[in-house]
């Protein structure tokens, strides 16, 4: 066994018979790393006798194929990695590995999950996907599961913004699914996304794989919004999830005559926002968004400094509020590209958004 470096111990823990997240971290909580874990409670009479067993004998070959399936672009992420996304690591069943496919990076920056039916009306489709491409275009990744409907609208939404999109499977990294979202999934990678799965290659979609998924959804956003949802729907599992986690859910209200709009309005019922436009959104999250650009920043040792077109974009607006779409036809710039740039000039203090939906300037000075 000495052989073998910690990423091997670590891939062994998934191939423990019944350890899941939560019990993996009771055992690290005890036994400090996975090689401990298996050098130590292979003897350790407390633990159950199926357990010592299976410690006493890794599964070698098994994670010999994961580690066959890393290199070009794919890695394997460790929960105590630097890279590791920080706030799926705050989850009390975080996963303790991640295979991640394409920019690992992006597992860090600032999303929001989007999910739904998997049989949504075409308003429901379209409506996905105008929020997916105009939060992209402000700079939030666009997280959902690569499911048929809403996840798949999301996605799409995403990359035509010029945003970035990530993908959680509820299969193996090496297996797309649906099988149609192949073209799907490479545009992600191709767009500067991810694709990320918690479970080892070779798993096949099995059903009780996508409730799991799903609380990776949630737990690597800011927030949740869903858009279109049956009562019994797994979004439905996302949004609690979401809660639990203590993350924000956004819901998309329908008409009462809609049974997929009868989801949103329980979660609205119970607590979760309204919203009508991304805006609303973009409003919403804006604290949590002030503090990981802020955090952001002084890593990176960075400066936010007004270009030509935020300038441009600075000099329509008045000290009154400004509605935005007044500030859109005065500016001369998209609609996506107005709300990005309100988004980071009020993080940065350039301007203050009013209760009308608005925005006003500030006394900072332009530099």
């Amino acid at each position: 066994m000495t052989s073998h470096d910690e990423l091997h111990y670590w891939l062994a823990l998934l191939h423990l018979p019944g350890v899941g997240p939560v019990r993996v971290r009771e055992l690290l909580t005890h036994y400090g790393t996975p090689r401990q874990l298996f050098e130590l409670g292979a003897r350790d009479a407390t633990l159950e006798s199926e357990l010592r067993a299976a410690l006493r004998v890794p599964a070698w070959d098994a994670v010999e194929h994961d580690l066959a399936w890393a290199g070009n672009g794919r890695r394997i992420l460790r929960l105590d990695d630097p890279h590791y996304p920080p706030l799926l690591a705050q989850i009390s069943d975080a996963p303790p590995l991640l295979f991640v496919h394409g920019n690992v990076e992006a597992l860090s920056q600032p999303q929001l999950a989007v999910v739904g039916s998997r049989n949504p009306t075409p308003l429901g489709e379209e409506t996905a996907q105008q929020f997916a491409r105009t939060l992209a275009g402000a700079g939030l990744i666009i997280t959902s599961g690569l499911a048929l409907g809403i996840d798949a609208a999301a996605h799409r939404g995403a990359l035509a913004g010029k945003g970035q999109t990530l993908a959680v499977f509820g299969t193996g990294p090496d297996r797309i699914y649906p099988a149609r979202h192949r073209d799907l999934a490479h545009a992600i990678i191709d767009g500067g996304g991810t694709l990320v799965s918690e479970y080892a290659p070779g798993t096949p979609p099995l059903p009780g794989h996508f409730p799991r998924r799903n609380r990776i959804i949630s737990g690597l956003a800011l927030g949740t919004l869903v858009v279109e949802a049956a009562l019994r729907s797994g979004s439905l599992l996302t949004a609690r999830s979401a809660v639990e986690q203590g993350r924000e859910v956004f819901a998309i209200p329908g008409s009462i005559h809609n049974p997929l709009a009868r989801g949103c309005h329980r979660l609205i019922r119970d607590g979760a926002k309204l919203v009508e436009t991304a805006q609303d959104i973009l409003e919403e999250l804006a604290p949590q968004l002030r503090a990981v650009l802020a955090e952001e920043s002084m890593s990176a040792g960075g400066e936010f400094i007004l270009d030509a077109d935020y300038r441009r974009l600075l000099d329509c607006i008045d000290f009154a509020p400004t509605a935005v779409d007044i500030l859109v036809e005065r500016s001369g710039l998209t609609a996506d590209a107005v709300s990005s740039m309100l988004l980071l000039m009020e993080l940065e203090g350039y301007v203050a958004s009013a209760a009308g939906g608005g925005y006003a300037r500030t006394s900072k000075e332009s530099l």
